[in-house]
């Protein structure tokens, strides 16, 4: 099928992108003591060249002690790693990119691959790192303020160095996520409860923060996902009346656009419907929405962690669901961290050049 579709223009408020190609956000840990570094400009400027839509930064972590479990992860506050998002978004404008940073706390998810240990206190609803297993304290009012707060600045600050719109981590098991989580959050007060419309309370809390930031017409992107690092098979809803309970005070909140985490994008997200998750959230708030996993690779993800290679795949599926606008834009991962120019190769039909993926392109910043 044609690809024409992808590269049809976007608008929403003042996000303005010249196709429907985004960028995952990726982590990368290549900015050390947080700072990104002149490489990392590079890196993205590239993607800009190759004529993505829209950049999403890996996550840099907002003003709290613990909100990284990576000492090379960038930070988005202090004055060298600002200075350093500001070469990055200056070089990407410079190339004619849009990009948007993605703000994000890790919260008790810790990493088996680092042996730096972040200061205390450690961030959780509840002390969980993952269902019964205790890891510290729960979050105070105090912290749950602090945490509020340094969204906002960091969003204040995105605004102010020149982004395009921003994105909020609400995925992946991280601090967010762990508030919507039955699993994690056990708390008794305003930001715990039993339905996950009253465990959604601390992320439209983030929402509205943000919100108050930077004004109306800043494009809010917040990512959300079903499964969980700590277990792959966990669903929050399990019903679209249930998603419906979810998305609709973060979309009253402020959120402009949901980007629906999936590990394979085709597979439908309820029984009775192809319609996946970004299919399903546009269809209940009404809002855009954004695809994402495993687009133009014959592996997901998480197996590439575990060394596995995958090759160049037909997006003939994902072409004819974005043409019956079941979502808006489209996120890319592993294919453009491969390969800068994969839009190019996409666009101009040329599928023999697209380049396999392999877990040694993690260790690079092509």
């Amino acid at each position: 099928m044609p690809a024409e579709v992808l590269f049809r223009p976007f608008a929403y408020k003042s996000l303005k992108l010249k196709n429907r190609i985004v960028m995952a956000p990726m982590t990368r840990a290549f900015s050390p003591n947080g700072v990104p570094t002149p490489e990392v400009a590079s890196y993205y400027r590239r993607r800009a060249e190759g004529e993505v839509g829209l950049i999403l930064s890996e996550g840099t972590v907002v003003a709290r002690p613990s909100a990284k479990n990576d000492p090379n992860v960038p930070d988005f506050h202090g004055e060298l790693p600002l200075a350093g998002w500001k070469r990055v978004i200056n070089e990407v404008h410079a190339a004619g990119g849009r990009m948007a940073p993605q703000l994000w706390h890790v919260g008790s998810a810790r990493n088996p691959q680092a042996t730096w240990v972040a200061p205390p206190p450690v961030d959780s609803p509840s002390g969980l790192s993952r269902p019964d297993k205790k890891f510290t304290e729960p979050m105070t009012d105090e912290a749950i303020a602090d945490t509020l707060s340094a969204f906002g600045k960091a969003a204040a600050d995105a605004k102010r160095l020149g982004f395009d719109a921003l994105e909020i981590h609400g995925a992946h098991g991280y601090l967010i996520d762990q508030f919507f989580w039955a699993g994690t959050n056990q708390r008794t007060d305003a930001f715990g409860g039993a339905t996950l419309a009253e465990r959604s309370r601390f992320a439209a809390e983030v929402v509205k923060s943000i919100r108050a930031a930077v004004g109306e017409d800043f494009v809010i992107i917040l990512r959300l996902s079903q499964w969980k690092q700590q277990d792959y098979n966990v669903k929050l809803a399990s019903t679209p009346q249930e998603m419906e309970t979810w998305l609709t005070p973060l979309v009253d909140a402020g959120t402009d656009i949901l980007h629906c985490s999936q590990r394979r994008f085709w597979e439908p997200e309820f029984e009775g419907s192809e319609l996946n998750f970004a299919g399903w959230a546009k269809k209940l708030t009404g809002k855009p929405t954004i695809t994402v996993g495993s687009v133009g690779l014959s592996g997901e993800f998480v197996a590439a962690f575990g060394g596995e290679s995958s090759k160049p795949a037909s997006l003939d599926n994902l072409l004819q669901r974005l043409e019956r606008e079941e979502f808006d834009l489209v996120a890319v991962g592993r294919a453009l961290l491969a390969d800068p120019q994969w839009a190019l190769k996409v666009r101009e039909g040329r599928d023999h050049e697209l380049s396999d993926f392999k877990k040694e392109a993690l260790a690079t910043l092509a």
